[in-house]
């Protein structure tokens, strides 16, 4: 079973290990990776306030001034814990176990708006690009959807829950069955906290070691019910009731 995560826009800073971009999920795209990390690094050293305020998503000019940095020797550490946001915050990766914590690095596909498909346990500097923004005149999730079969190949044999928000389609769409979930609260679908409830789920799966979607339906999740569930093509859909 592998499960698919949406990275988040912010990040938390440090690091303990230099970057190696070759030793990142699929060597086969460290042609696209190094295309792209040229177009950002060259953009930062040409120091448009006004292009960089775009590229990261920041008005404040000393935050610009900030992630306006060669991330390339920026010191490193496992992306699930460099990516912050809701979800990562309900995760708590570091409050797991080790049992969980090995679960998390060996089940979970981050999705990189600059690094493209992430193990959990990818070793990755701190960086800030806004979701959906081009490099320049390159378009990450295009590059990265040219290689998606790559991601088709990886998750031949795997159960695939995704809990990516809809965007990072673009970015690679499953065309065997997979799972996604929604939340509803009060008859009402819940979009920004649905975030924090990927989170959660994640962190119970992890802690029960979950290795099938067999598995998953039946695991109690406590404050989420299961009220419906659709299928629709290649795609099951869980709506969980947020009790």
């Amino acid at each position: 079973m592998k499960i698919l995560l949406a990275p988040s826009e912010t990040k938390t800073h440090g690091g303990c290990d230099n970057f190696y971009l070759k030793n990142l999920l699929f060597t086969e795209l460290t042609a696209t990776r190094q295309k792209l990390l040229h177009q950002y690094i060259n953009l930062i050293q040409q120091n448009d306030f006004t292009t960089l305020s775009k590229m990261f998503g920041l008005k404040k000019e000393a935050d610009v001034r900030y992630h306006s940095k060669d991330i390339v020797h920026e010191l490193t550490m496992k992306a699930i814990e460099r990516y912050t946001g809701v979800a990562f915050d309900y995760l708590s990766y570091n409050e797991l176990n080790s049992n969980a914590q090995t679960y998390i690095d060996k089940h979970v596909i981050l999705c990189s708006n600059l690094f493209g498909f992430l193990r959990a346990d990818d070793f990755i500097p701190e960086y800030r690009l806004k979701q959906g923004e081009a490099i320049g005149d390159l378009k990450p999730e295009k590059l990265y959807k040219e290689q998606s079969h790559l991601m088709e190949k990886y998750l031949t044999d795997e159960d695939i829950l995704d809990l990516r928000a809809e965007f990072y389609n673009k970015f690679y769409k499953p065309t065997k069955n997979y799972t996604t979930l929604k939340f509803i609260k009060e008859g009402k679908v819940v979009s920004h906290w649905a975030k924090a409830y990927r989170g959660i789920v994640l962190r119970e799966i992890a802690k029960a070691q979950i290795d099938n979607m067999e598995d998953f339906m039946k695991l109690p999740i406590e404050n989420l019910a299961i009220g419906e569930i659709q299928t629709k093509k290649n795609k099951t859909e869980i709506i969980y009731n947020i009790l």
